[in-house]
This record gives structure tokens, C-alpha cells and sequence, in this order.
């Protein structure tokens, strides 16, 4: 009889220790889904491929899903849970960096402050570049419409930003070779992060960096000089 009692004791106890297990493992693995590449409600990408298909699409799919693979490889950052998590706040401080916000009020501000026409006529260009390209950001966009990775929070930073940025800098502001690489690093590291933090795929972000560099050749075409600023502001007043 004592046996008995002492069987069903420790099978009682193991069957808790169990079930703690149970738990413990069911909660870590909770856990761990919050931090998944798609949010729990986005159904993946079919790369499913047929012989009868068009020899494009068999190599669209087949991009597709090396982009994708390799996206979430490099999304080490996406969560506290991730496997290079440790360094996401500095991650996050290299994304910040690039976000249009402080880049326009600093903008306006030194144009205002400006000392010479020259230093305000390029802040005034500088502004005008970044509203442009937040416009060429969300006209891609919605024309796009491409499923973004879970983590993507963000619409205001794009490589676009980076890359537009850099060439400006380049070409009007920046006369030294050490700067050069400060301002090439800047915008490598920008998008770099948005990778990193799983905020867009490869795909996206190469092709944000190729517009914005060539958003530039835009930007130089539509420069107004101070001369041109000057006639549209009298025209301005002279029809009100």
C-alpha cells in the first residue's frame, strides 16, 4: 500500500514537472513567434514553378525567392529575440539618423540662418529635394504595393533618402576625400539598417538606392537659383 502511495506520488509529480515543461516550452515558443519575419496573419509568397510557365516568370519567382532568403537572413536585428538583437538600439540610432524630420528642420533652419545667398539658394534646393523625394517614395509605393517583412514600422525612411542625399552632398557640399567616404559610409550604413532591422527586403532597398541616385540628375535639373527664386516671388505678388 505504502508503494502504491509512493508511486502515484512520484507520477503525479512528474506529470507537473511535465506540464511546467510543457508550458515553459509553449511560452518560449509564443515568445519567439512575435518575432517572425511575417506577421502571424501574412500568408508567404508562392514560389511554386511549372515547366508550362513563360521562361520570365520561372526566373522572376526564382529572384524572387533568393530575395526573399536572403532578406531574412539579414534581418538579425528585427527584434530583441534575434540573433544580433543586442546591437539593435545602435541599429535603430543609424536608421534614425537618416529619417527626413530632423533632416528637414535642420534644412530650414541653416536656410533661414544663412549667411550668403549661396548657402541659402543650396538649403532652399536641399529642401525642395527632400519633399520631392518623399513624393517619388510614396508614388512608388502605392504603385508597388509589395507585402513588406513584419517588422517594416516605417514609411519616412527609405535608401531613397540616403542615396539622394549623398549625391547632393557630394556634388554641392562635400570638397574633401575624407569626407567623401564619411558621406558614402553614412548612406551605406542607412540602408544597410534598414536590412538588418528587416524593415524592407534586398530587392527594395537596391532599388531605392539606384533611384536615388539617379533622383539627383532631377534635382539639378529642376535647381532654382536665387534669380529664379526672386521673379517667381515678384510674379508671386504682382497677381495677388
Amino acid at each position: 500500500m505504502k508503494m502504491s502511495s509512493a508511486t502515484s506520488r512520484r507520477n503525479s509529480c512528474r506529470g507537473v514537472a511535465c506540464g511546467n515543461r510543457a508550458s515553459s516550452e509553449c511560452h518560449v515558443r509564443r515568445r519567439g513567434s512575435s518575432c517572425s519575419y511575417f506577421s502571424p496573419g501574412v500568408q508567404t509568397e508562392d514560389f511554386t514553378v511549372s515547366l508550362s510557365q513563360p521562361i520570365f516568370t520561372v526566373t522572376l519567382r526564382f529572384l524572387l525567392a533568393i530575395d526573399l532568403w536572403l532578406s531574412k537572413r539579414l534581418g538579425v536585428c528585427a527584434c530583441e529575440e534575434s540573433p544580433w538583437g543586442s546591437i539593435r538600439p545602435l541599429v535603430r540610432l543609424v536608421e534614425f539618423s537618416g529619417h527626413a524630420a530632423p533632416w528637414l528642420i535642420g534644412t530650414v533652419y541653416t536656410l533661414l540662418r544663412g549667411e550668403s545667398a549661396a548657402e541659402q539658394e543650396t538649403m532652399l534646393n536641399l529642401a525642395l529635394a527632400l519633399l520631392l523625394d518623399l513624393l517619388l517614395v510614396r508614388i512608388v509605393k502605392t504603385m508597388v504595393r509589395r507585402r513588406r517583412p513584419a517588422q517594416n514600422r516605417s514609411d519616412i525612411l527609405s535608401a531613397f533618402f540616403a542615396a539622394m542625399c549623398a549625391r547632393f552632398f557630394l556634388a554641392r557640399l562635400v570638397d574633401t576625400d575624407s569626407m567623401r567616404v564619411l558621406v558614402v559610409g553614412w548612406a551605406a550604413m542607412v540602408s544597410l539598417s534598414r536590412l538588418l532591422l528587416a524593415r524592407h527586403y534586398v530587392a527594395d532597398v537596391g532599388f531605392g538606392l539606384v533611384m536615388g541616385y539617379c533622383q539627383y540628375g532631377l534635382v539639378e535639373r529642376l535647381w532654382l537659383t536665387g534669380d529664379c527664386l526672386v521673379t517667381a516671388l515678384i510674379s508671386l505678388l504682382y497677381l495677388n
